[in-house]
């Protein structure tokens, strides 16, 4: 059965505050990994920018202005590297069954763009990565998409329950804002990330001159930075990283504009996370507009709606970090609770 989308009247500083979105989370506590889905009510026009130098994904080239299916109908966000690329097979089976997808003759193809983190070595008990019989993605996937619902958990949950960032435990994170324009943006993001989204070993996050409402423990930034803070610091070994993310907006825009989106809220990594868009990341941020609440009046309107998405974006990362508990595995990093408590 399609979920409800309800109504829309209180904010819930998720990514479902943005008219026509849900989410669901599904994970596998033993392996340490899980997907997140975030469905569409009806299709909706999106788009996607890839920055990161060694990406995992799937249908994204579709999402490009110059190709000719404009609409999807649910993203995936993903562990478990290039074997998670299987989770989208079991949204499709789902939207299948609702008769959603792109029309061809007799059939309906559902499309379902999907990106991929890597999870592997967090601890897990993975088989299958070798050699050991199927991966969980197809049951977790379909698993996610028949949980969505306007109300989610973060943290260690769904796509972020195997994440992690250079010191601390990653997690998925979502946030929301309306714009100036009165159209609503949101963000969802598993935060995997190659650096940090703390200032050095402080509590504070790098996206704390962000903040809204102690969302994150309402610290802010510290007095002053000290070289030491701006050291770059890398989680261990490279090709382990990926922060994957989708940005969401109540606005109706086009591929084009929907591509723009997408690029802007990148400038929301790179505020809450350092490094970011490493060669071997697969830093990747999808954008969609659901087309609830009227086309952006001009190019500074939608300059607004893309500013907005990398403050969000920005936040939502630090939520995800703030909100993790840390996986019971030997030498597993430790959640920010943790550390620094709250």
């Amino acid at each position: 059965m399609f979920p409800s989308f309800g109504r829309y009247e209180t904010m819930r500083n998720l990514i479902t505050d943005v008219r026509g979105v849900l989410v669901g989370n599904a994970q596998d506590a033993s392996a340490a990994t899980g997907v997140s889905v975030a469905l569409f009510d009806r299709p909706t026009i999106a788009s996607v920018a890839i920055l990161g130098g060694a990406p995992g994904t799937r249908d994204t080239a579709l999402l490009e202005p110059e190709m000719t299916v404009e609409h999807i109908d649910a993203i995936v966000l993903s562990g478990g590297s290039a074997w998670g690329l299987s989770a989208a097979d079991g949204v499709m089976a789902w939207l299948a069954a609702q008769q959603r997808g792109f029309p061809v003759g007799a059939y309906r193809v559902p499309i379902v763009p999907q990106a991929i983190l890597f999870d592997l070595a967090n601890g897990g008990d993975k088989p299958w990565a070798a050699g050991g019989g199927e991966s969980p993605y197809r049951t977790l996937g379909l698993q996610a998409v028949a949980a969505s619902s306007q109300d989610f958990a973060l943290g260690t949950e769904g796509a972020g329950f195997g994440a992690t960032t250079q010191n601390l435990k990653g997690g998925l994170g979502s946030a929301s804002a309306r714009a100036a324009t009165g159209h609503v943006v949101g963000a969802l993001v598993a935060v995997n990330a190659v650096g940090s989204a703390t200032i050095g070993d402080s509590p504070y996050f790098w996206a704390g001159a962000y903040e809204r409402d102690a969302e994150f423990g309402g610290l802010g930034w510290p007095a002053a930075l000290t070289s030491d803070d701006l050291a770059l610091r890398y989680k261990g070994g490279p090709g382990r990283n990926t922060t994957i993310a989708l940005v969401t907006t109540d606005a109706a825009l086009t591929n084009a504009q929907c591509k723009r989106l997408a690029l802007a809220a990148h400038d929301g990594l790179a505020r809450a996370l350092r490094p970011v868009h490493a060669p071997l990341d697969g830093d990747v941020v999808f954008s969609a507009a659901t087309g609830r609440a009227g086309a952006p009046s001009d190019a500074f309107a939608l300059t607004d709606i893309c500013a907005t998405a990398a403050d969000v974006l920005a936040r939502a990362i630090a939520r995800g970090v703030h909100a993790a508990t840390a996986l019971p595995f030997a030498n597993a990093r430790p959640a920010w609770r943790d550390v620094h408590g709250g």
